[in-house]
């Protein structure tokens, strides 16, 4: 992935729980669903994952709540740093790391039962790098593994073309809270998305500004991907089936 999207995320970090209403809530919430999902595919109580785009620790920090043995990487080091913070306060023993989700260098052949990918975090990837992702996910993943990860519904998404989402506002008058994002359409199957976090402070409003560029992966893309990294059973689960906030793929490694 190209030294902008680390740069997107490394300003992001300290700000990331503010696109949430109640961050804490959202990761209980996120949690739960993906446990009954993987629970169902599995059937495994004691279950080893590892999520390549941990980011700040969202889903990684909930899944270890529940129970599970969790690890977690991204190429952001500075979302590393307070993914690895926010487990220590919740008295969390997750092992978080810098490794890139192309390669996953590190981490040895065929140790976790469970793969994710979440937040849309698979369309900062080319057509050759989501190839290159693929093949490091089944290295990864023992036999029969799972992979799970969520993706906006740019197959929707690429017809219909947004330039706006929001706003959604957060708090009470005096602490309030404005998120939307401005979405500038580079070529009919990429975006550059502009995330705004508008905050009411006592001496004024300040507004917070980060950027990075997207690519509509659609879900025929990414089946293909993984099935060329010998993935089968390739599964699509919308919204309205699952309660999550985006579109989740699922898929069995070799």
């Amino acid at each position: 992935m190209s030294g902008g999207v680390e740069h997107f995320y490394d300003s992001l970090a300290d700000a990331y729980h503010l696109i949430f209403e109640d961050w804490d809530a959202a990761i209980a919430r996120q949690a739960g669903v993906l446990d009954a999902l993987i629970k169902n595919k599995l059937g495994l109580q004691q279950i080893r994952l590892h999520d390549c785009a941990c980011g700040i620790g969202t889903q990684a920090v909930g899944l270890a709540a529940l129970g599970y043995e969790v690890s977690g990487s991204d190429l952001s080091r500075t979302a590393i740093r307070r993914a690895s913070s926010e487990a220590v306060k919740r008295g969390l023993a997750i092992q978080f790391e810098v490794s890139d989700m192309t390669g996953l260098a590190g981490y040895p052949s065929g140790c976790f039962d469970v793969l994710g990918a979440f937040d849309n975090a698979l369309p900062h990837l080319s057509a050759d790098q989501m190839t290159a992702a693929a093949s490091s996910f089944s290295r990864v993943l023992c036999s029969n593994g799972l992979f799970i990860a969520s993706i906006r519904d740019y197959d929707n998404l690429i017809q219909t073309r947004p330039e706006f989402q929001g706003p959604s506002f957060f708090g009470k008058p005096g602490s309030r809270r404005i998120v939307h994002q401005v979405w500038d359409w580079v070529t009919p199957g990429s975006y550059d998305l502009h995330l705004y976090i508008s905050l009411q402070q006592d001496e004024g409003w300040e507004v917070l500004h980060f950027a990075s560029r997207y690519r509509c992966m659609l879900r025929a893309e990414v089946a293909a991907a993984l099935r060329s990294a010998g993935f089968a059973g390739v599964e699509w689960l919308m919204p309205s089936a699952t309660g999550y906030y985006q579109p989740i793929v699922i898929a069995r490694a070799p």
